[in-house]
């Protein structure tokens, strides 16, 4: 029962992300963690490609629910950066 709690209570907590600081926060996370070439802009175009990935991935997943619109944002706002 606490785990249970728990778990809601640490998402209550979380902040509510326009599609750009999700693009932003997703295009950070995949730089830092899989792009370790020397050069900038393969690395640039490395995080994107790993971006969009993981927006379809969503995409295709959700169909026509509520979050496909955010995703679809999200989506446009990856490849902007």
């Amino acid at each position: 029962m606490e785990n249970k709690v728990l778990a809601r209570s640490k998402t209550r907590n979380r902040k509510i992300m326009t599609p750009k600081e999700k693009a932003q926060q997703l295009y950070n996370d995949a730089y830092m963690r899989w792009c370790h070439e020397l050069s900038h802009d393969k690395n640039v175009l490395t995080a994107k490609d790993i971006c969009i990935y993981i927006c379809n991935e969503v995409l295709g997943y959700m169909g026509a629910d509520r979050g496909y619109e955010f995703w679809t944002e999200v989506k446009q706002e990856i490849k902007k950066l």
